[in-house]
This record gives structure tokens, sequence and C-alpha cells, in this order.
């Protein structure tokens, strides 16, 4: 495998407990996680002191690093004036989080837009307070990676592309998820050919078309074979795929989807969370073997 290519993952869709997270990852070879949540608490909820005492002495006695902070920063609606304040505070906390773990970047969102509203009439707004995250990042010198989630403002690829384009910062990149363009409608390979330029972060998440439904990567409509192929041996892409399977109902799930979450995992394609992980990071191997 190419080594400028590193293969890292949310951990916590094997199960709320860490230290399974951590048996899991390292039975698989794996030497990093995206840590989202740990014994059943949200990273945007931790204190990087707590960080420190509870999770970094379990993660180095893995041998396991952090890839990215899957935090919540941004998912909440774009009209939520306390939910952005208090945003505004758990980023704070989270950049501490990052020099706590030697770890660069956060993941985050730009803002739901109510149902039935078009997302251009918020566009002033999302750019305002985007603007502020940015700030913060910018002074503890933390990527934030902005991920294509379904119902906010940056969902399509045009607007994926406005905010790329007018932010135009160090601090803000794209985190590319194939299933969530799929699942808006898009056509992956048109969004990766707009948005390649600043993707410094790659989600492995594949879907349906059809059903919207989550599948093991390279089974769906994706195209995330095709798109690596592309990236790694033609355009030399280099850094973190990150397994976000989706393949089990898990612990966290509900508060990451607007909908039901059996919009998106119909029926679980694997006895539990581990063997759900498990099945991605093979596919995922798999893929990468074969380009």
């Amino acid at each position: 495998m190419n080594k400028n290519i590193m293969i890292s993952g949310f951990a916590d869709e094997i199960s709320p407990d860490f230290d399974l997270q951590l048996k899991t990852v390292t039975e698989l070879g794996m030497e990093y996680i995206s840590l989202r949540s740990a014994d059943g608490k949200g990273i945007a909820d931790y204190s990087a002191e707590e960080v420190r005492e509870k999770l970094l002495p379990r993660l180095q006695k893995s041998n396991v690093k952090v890839s990215s902070l899957g935090s919540p920063i941004g998912k909440v609606g774009v009209e939520d004036e306390e939910g952005f304040s208090r945003q505004l505070e758990q980023l704070e906390q989270l950049c501490r989080i990052c020099k706590v773990l030697n770890c660069q970047y956060i993941r985050m969102f730009s803002f739901f837009i109510p149902e039935g509203k078009k997302p251009e009439d918020y566009r002033k707004t999302v750019f305002y307070k985007l603007h502020k995250f940015i700030d913060i990042a910018e002074e503890y010198n933390v990527i934030l990676i902005h991920e294509n989630e379904k119902e906010i403002y940056g969902d399509t690829k045009e607007r994926c592309l406005d905010l790329m384009e007018n932010l135009n910062c160090p601090c803000f990149k794209s985190a590319f998820d194939f299933a969530n363009f799929v699942q808006c409608g898009e056509d992956p390979y048109e969004c990766w050919n707009i948005l390649k330029q600043y993707v410094i972060y790659i989600h492995i998440k594949d879907a349906l078309f059809s059903s919207k439904e989550n599948v093991v990567c390279g089974t769906g409509e994706g195209k995330i074979r095709e798109i690596l192929n592309q990236a790694i041996n033609e355009e030399g892409y280099n850094g973190f795929l990150t397994l976000e399977p989706h393949l089990v109902l898990f612990d966290s799930l509900s508060s990451l989807e607007t909908t039901a979450a059996e919009n998106v995992i119909r029926e679980n394609k694997a006895k539990d969370g581990a063997e759900g992980y498990t099945m991605q990071y093979r596919a995922l191997y798999d893929i990468l073997n074969s380009i």
C-alpha cells in the first residue's frame, strides 16, 4: 500500500467503550482513529484536561494516534444563536484537545438550513459564523475540515465550492464524503473534480442513490474505487482515508442524523459494530490493493 496513505476511522462505530475501540483497531493493524466519542461521551463534551487524564494514556498504551476530532461544530441550526455561542466555547476546548493529542484536524459543518428555506438566503449568516470559527482555529494553528453533510449549507458541490473559494483560508479545508454527496443526489465524481484542490481529508462511506442507504464501501454508488484511483495514482493525494462505515446502528448515530437513523441503516449489515468496522476496513484495503 502507498506509504503516504494512512487509514483511520470513527472508532465509536465499534462500541461506546473506548478500550474496545482501541482493541479492535489495533487488532486490524490500524495506527489512527478519528475521535468522535469515547466511553459514551462526545469529544466536544470533554475538556482538554479530561482528555489528558482519561484518554491519552490509553491511546499511548495502544500506540494509537488521532487523525482528527470528529466534532459536531457547525451541526446546529443556522438560526440557533444559543447553540452557536455554545459551539464557540466548545471549539476553543477542541483546539486545546488537539494540542494534547498532537492532532491537526477538527471535522466540522456549515449549519443546518430550516426546512423549506433556500440555503442561499442564509449565506451571509453562514459566512459570518464560519469566520468566527476560523478565527479560533487560526489562533491555535488547527485546520477545520468541512464535511459535506446533508441539509447543511455546504451539502452540494456548488455551495461547498462557494465556501472554499470565498473563505479561502489555510485553516479551513474540505473533508470529502462520498456517501453524503450520493444522499444529496450529487455525482461524487463531479464533486471530486470540482473540490479536489481543497480536499485534505477523505471519509470512506458509501451509499445508494435509490434508497440513500449506507452500504459497504465499493458496493454503492459513491464511485470510491474510481475516485481513489484518480486521487492517489494520478493526482498524488496523500493523507488520511477515514472509515465511517454506518453499517450497524450505533449509540451516537441518532445525534448525527436529522431524520431517523433507520433511513440510512435499514438493517444491520453485521452482527455488531466491530464486525461492521472490520468489513469496511477490509473492503477499503481490497480497493487500495486493486488500484
